[in-house]
């Protein structure tokens, strides 16, 4: 992929990197082969991003071309709050404790070149605001009164950058865009990074099924890498973003996605779907409004919980709004236990949803990718348990149920017709929409951005199919972005 280096003059910066191009601003701006570049990289290192500026102008304009830039418009938006930017240091205000912890002096200023310092002490830090704030080129203030707390940041322009370190700049820069991937001899057209936990003892997808989607998007012909959470400097040098980990909107995966679709990546899960599906409350209004059927189920606050027991028969199901894998949801049995249990979850949220509790001896899960079927499974419940995942369980063989899949021609058709509805109101994403049968009505518990595919369960059927399907969506994504 090119890449342009923007300065106001050019003739003043020795940038030694293959495939990129040294121009000024106003080239950038009014030069009409510019206008007309697909794919390419663009680092804006004008002088000053102030609202209507040339530095503004070449980001605004850079995303009106398609073309991916740093700093994005959004990023120095975010410079006019520098309330929010402080809030957001707090994500890792343990490595702010831990750097200053023998900091004689009450305020510490430095520079940050693409995530790198002059201090090798201060590297590790210096990585978290640059993955925080993309700018090129910033300047961080922590001030200490009783702890170390971000003071302010900035872009700093090339003017303000000392003499003693631009020979830095530089070498960050082409450190920056010199990514392995970039001159490798077997690149391929375009490059996908797969966002995984390595920690997650509870993965959607397990190690087997994680490489088979690295075969499979390989032989689809992507460039493929496994990135972390520590990786979301690196989202610019790609084109699409599958998540492969447990998401939520109060987590780094959702930054991710957000992060991803702004850059103009296919992304799956997008951040629209990890919206809509990770909260419940907010699926029971959307399923009920579509005249979707699921249980019975009730919104429920701290004012209004008193009314259950008028509305709503024991047993009933509780539910975070947020859970996942099963946890979060509670089978309430009794006024005593509804009491005990509610005060606890409502530490956590301001709502919660009260569910008639359907029995049965399995769910169904449908997995959906942009509008096709592409797995049916059964997962019949955890043994003497009323969830497929029994989380109190002692040992592992007995905590999940049984799974069966079975091919889709073979499943009811009531079964995909529902599950494709309630998809569509999502997105055309990748989702499992579980159900519960009972006397040949289907209903709708919930529906999940982000589906297990592990290795001889859901893709038992499909096999490597499973995986190129997804990989061909992505493909298509990117081709009708280009």
């Amino acid at each position: 992929m090119p890449k342009l280096i923007i300065v106001e003059k050019p003739e003043t910066w020795n940038f030694q990197i293959e495939d990129a191009e040294v121009v000024s601003a106003d080239e950038y701006i009014s030069g009409e082969p510019y206008q007309a570049m697909k794919n390419v990289k663009v680092l804006n290192l004008c002088k000053s991003y102030q609202y209507q500026s040339e530095g503004y102008y070449v980001s605004l304009l850079a995303e009106a071309r398609g073309h991916k830039v740093l700093p994005e418009v959004s990023t120095i938006q975010d410079f006019r709050f520098p309330s929010i930017l402080r809030e957001d240091s707090l994500d890792f205000d343990t490595l702010i404790q831990n750097t200053f912890k023998g900091e004689p002096y009450e305020r510490v200023e430095f520079n940050v070149y693409f995530g790198i310092t002059q201090s090798e002490d201060l590297n590790k830090l210096a990585q978290q605001l640059f993955q925080m704030v993309q700018a090129p080129s910033l300047r961080a203030v922590f001030s200490r009164k009783t702890k170390w707390v971000l003071q302010s940041i900035r872009p700093i322009n090339l003017n303000e950058v000392p003499e003693v370190d631009k020979p830095l700049l530089v070498s960050s820069l082409e450190k920056y865009l010199l990514r392995k991937r970039d001159y490798r001899p077997d690149k391929k057209k375009y490059d996908l990074a797969i966002l995984t936990d390595p920690e997650d003892t509870n993965p959607p997808s397990d190690d087997r099924a994680l490489k088979r989607f690295y075969k499979a998007a390989i032989e689809a012909g992507f460039n493929t890498e496994f990135i972390t959470k520590n990786d979301i400097d690196k989202l610019i040098q790609y084109d699409a973003l599958f998540i492969r980990e447990t998401t939520n909107v109060n987590h780094h995966t959702f930054r991710f996605a957000k992060k991803a679709q702004s850059l103009g990546l296919a992304v799956i899960d997008d951040p629209d779907s990890i919206l809509k599906c990770t909260n419940k409350v907010y699926l029971h209004e959307l399923l009920n409004a579509h005249k979707i059927l699921t249980p019975k189920s009730i919104v429920i606050s701290e004012e209004n919980c008193d009314t259950i027991a008028s509305k709503m028969t024991f047993p009933f199901i509780l539910k975070q709004p947020d859970g996942a894998f099963s946890k979060g949801v509670h089978k309430i049995s009794s006024k005593d236990e509804f009491k005990k249990v509610r005060a606890t979850m409502f530490e956590k949220s301001d709502l919660l949803v009260a569910q008639e509790f359907l029995p049965t001896s399995f769910d169904w899960r449908v997995g959906v990718i942009d509008g096709q079927v592409i797995y049916v499974c059964k997962y019949f419940m955890a043994t003497k348990h009323w969830q497929i995942v029994n989380w109190a369980a002692n040992k592992l063989k007995s905590r999940e149920g049984d799974v069966e899949s079975i091919p889709v021609d073979q499943a009811p058709a009531g079964l995909l017709k529902t599950a494709l509805k309630a998809t569509t109101l999502i997105g055309n994403g990748l989702y499992g929409v579980d159900m519960k049968e009972v006397e040949g009505k289907f209903y709708v518990i919930e529906i999940n951005d982000n589906p297990n595919i592990d290795a001889g369960i859901e893709d038992k059927i499909l096999k490597d199919k499973l995986y190129e399907i997804i990989m061909e969506v992505f493909l298509d994504k990117i081709k009708a972005e280009k």
